[in-house]
């Protein structure tokens, strides 16, 4: 069986060009109208975990999730202000659910720093089958769609780099969320040119998948924080795992680690460093 043929029998609608550009003009208004509209305008409030929570964060997920059961009844909804109860409940529908985080990058939002994205995606039967990543600021959408590539504003989009070696990237390293002895090797023996850290995990996958950072490295991020852009990650052609070398991708609301990188060479090279 082929890939249009499994996604056929996934019951995917976008599939349907005019379906897919339509889910995508809908996330680019919402976040318009309820994030970027907000920006440097927003109180912001501290939920129990110790995160950031602002208007734009519950707006743009209640306004998404009306948009989603408007025009898509069939599927759940999952979003990180959801309950644990929603979420599960979501996470074991049998017709598939929608995966979002309103805001990711909230701590960047909430301070004034224009680096944060609105995170969809669609999982079908444990699969991603369409990824949006909305950058605001940048008016730079990501997208995929399962079997059919990676797209930046419409355009073909191929996680390449000239760079081929490691001791010549640019990483993109969330320092924080590592164990310490891992952090203090990076530190200390860094493999890579240069390190960035941007505060939003969406983007980081997006970014990693468009050349701008060629290896990855995160600790801890939740389904909602990187279903999309780990679809536009592998669409484009890059490659990814855990730091226990399993998938990143588990349909699950539980924490996973992501290593990536954009080239099959890159990638090995970056996963044999850090087992060291």
């Amino acid at each position: 069986m082929n890939q249009k043929s499994e996604l056929k029998m996934s019951n995917n609608p976008f599939i349907q060009e005019n379906t897919w550009q339509m889910l995508k003009k809908g996330i680019i208004q919402l976040a318009k109208t309820e994030v970027l509209a907000r920006f440097e305008k927003v109180s912001v409030e501290t939920k129990q975990d110790g995160s950031l929570l602002t208007e734009a964060d519950t707006q743009m997920q209640l306004k998404t999730q009306a948009f989603l059961e408007q025009n898509w009844p069939e599927f759940a909804f999952l979003g990180e202000e959801s309950s644990i109860e929603e979420q599960e409940e979501a996470m074991n529908s049998q017709t598939g659910c929608w995966i979002l985080d309103p805001v990711d990058g909230t701590s960047n939002f909430a301070i004034g720093i224009p680096v944060y994205t609105v995170s969809l995606a669609l999982m079908i039967q444990g699969k991603i089958v369409a990824g949006l990543v909305y950058d605001p600021s940048r008016d730079e959408m990501f997208a995929a769609r399962q079997g059919m590539g990676a797209e930046l504003n419409h355009h073909p989009l191929s996680a390449k780099t000239a760079k081929t070696a490691l001791s010549q990237c640019s990483s993109i390293v969330d320092f924080k969320r590592l164990k310490p002895e891992l952090a203090i090797l990076l530190a200390t023996q860094a493999p890579y040119a240069s390190q960035r850290s941007f505060g939003s995990v969406a983007l980081d996958w997006c970014w990693i998948a468009a050349g701008r950072g060629q290896v990855y490295l995160h600790g801890s991020q939740n389904i909602w924080d990187y279903a999309a852009g780990w679809l536009i990650l592998e669409e484009a052609g890059g490659q990814s795992q855990t730091l226990d070398q399993q998938t990143v991708l588990l349909a699950k609301v539980e924490k996973r680690s992501a290593v990536a990188a954009t080239t099959p060479d890159l990638f090995k090279e970056w996963a044999l460093f850090l087992q060291r």
